[in-house]
């Protein structure tokens, strides 16, 4: 059990980890690439760690002779080899499905396997890569994931939902396909790492309206890249900030790609005070810091074209809603309940305990803001980061403090979590 006690104002400069996806995709895509590839800046967490064991297993040769600089000695576009025991990709989503993607044209076969959340949820990779030929086996759609490599033919493939990582698990696969290009459609924009990272290496791939396509690749260039920080782990300390009279915080070098920002034009036109300034690009990623300062808030609605630019934002949301005058509401969120909770349910318990006025719908919630600081008392992260962190802001706003359940669920994104909020609060 933690506690986080009321806090008065966040106060300083910060840094935090690099983007957890990038870390991610890097890594895998290193493991195929040609000679070593260089990842700076990378933020090791166990999310991230589970990408670099995942390569290690595969063959691939991973080494940190500096802190935070992880070098890669890759295989080749098709050289993975299969490992004796299954790859355990533990909590990381990204990890099972965007290397099923790989997997899917290399020879042999490879089982991955996850903890008990991942096991829970759906894989969604297994039907496109069945398409493209590869034989994909799961537990009624489900992990554990049994992949088998072919020869893959492109496919034109339509996504039933905004994903992100059944978007770059096609995308992957289409690089090792034969005899055109592999084409994804998407309605509703997701997150494009994996898009930028793939012309950054100069890799064929193009996006017109609605439709990427992506070439096979006869290689791959060895990575040389610098990883910014994760808007994702920023966002605590915006929504903090904001709620917190007399808070002035600087967070350095975040990675603010607008299909992961929506949570700061949300903020916006709430009346949030959020500023970036130092822009700059790192291997296609447009980097800023940014600079909060206490606001008060007006209620806002969330409709379903939004939710996939803040889809792991909306948990701080319902916080942030909770001060705003007036009623919010998150509408097409249904992502939520395949998360590693279902965070609809956790987030309106969780909240609900501490005070706040917040009902859950089937694809969202409804909370209805007061400009004060909610009671406080106990609350569970069910085993998620996210919650976990949720609760640790909750603490800092409350007028009473938050008690935390296995808050050390922090540590699947952002070890050293507690230690730096604490560091920068003012009492």
């Amino acid at each position: 059990m933690t506690r986080v006690e009321p806090a008065a104002a966040l106060v300083g400069d910060i840094g935090v980890p690099a983007v957890k996806g990038i870390c991610q995709r890097g890594a895998l895509l290193a493991a195929i690439a040609d000679g070593e590839s260089e990842l700076r800046n990378f933020g090791h967490a166990a999310d991230t760690d589970a990408a670099l064991e995942a390569v290690r297993a595969l063959g691939a040769d991973v080494s940190e002779h500096e802190p935070g600089t992880v070098r890669i000695g890759g295989r080749g576009l098709r050289g993975l080899v299969p490992p004796e025991a299954p790859i355990d990709c533990g909590n990381a989503g990204t990890v099972l499905r965007l290397l099923g993607g790989i997997l899917a044209g290399q020879d042999g076969r490879f089982k991955l396997v996850g903890d008990e959340s991942l096991s829970s949820r759906p894989v969604r990779v297994d039907e496109p890569l069945r398409q493209m030929g590869a034989r994909v086996e799961t537990d009624h759609g489900r992990p554990p994931v049994l992949v088998e490599g072919a020869r893959l033919r492109p496919i034109r493939y339509e996504l039933p939902v905004a994903s992100a990582q059944l978007k770059s698990s096609v995308l992957l696969a289409g690089l090792l396909a034969e005899d055109g290009p592999t084409t994804v459609l998407e309605r509703s924009p997701s997150r494009d790492h994996t898009e930028r990272l793939l012309r950054s290496l100069g890799l064929r791939l193009t996006r017109a309206g609605a439709e990427i396509r992506v070439w096979p690749a006869e290689r791959i260039p060895p990575l040389s890249l610098d990883i910014p920080g994760d808007f994702s782990s920023a966002a605590p300390f915006l929504v903090a900030g904001t709620l917190l009279s007399g808070s002035n915080l600087r967070i350095h070098d975040v990675d603010v790609n607008p299909t992961r920002t929506g949570l700061l034009d949300v903020l916006e036109r709430m009346g949030a005070r959020i500023a970036l300034f130092n822009r700059r690009s790192a291997n296609g990623e447009p980097v800023a810091d940014l600079e909060v300062r206490s606001a008060p808030l007006l209620a806002t609605t969330v409709v379903a074209e939004e939710v996939p630019r803040l889809v792991d934002e909306l948990p701080l949301f319902a916080l942030a809603a909770s001060h705003a005058r007036g009623e919010s509401v998150v509408k097409g969120a249904q992502e939520l309940r395949v998360k590693e909770t279902d965070r609809i349910e956790t987030v309106t318990n969780s909240l609900r305990a501490l005070g706040v006025r917040i009902s859950a719908s089937e694809d969202g919630f409804r909370i209805r803001g007061v400009p004060a600081r909610p009671r406080g008392g106990v609350m569970a992260s069910s085993g998620d980061h996210r919650i976990a962190m949720l609760g640790a802001v909750a603490g800092a706003v409350s007028k009473e403090g938050v008690e935390i359940e296995d808050a050390q669920a922090v540590a699947v994104s952002f070890p050293g979590f507690f230690e730096l909020l604490e560091s920068v609060t003012q009492r």
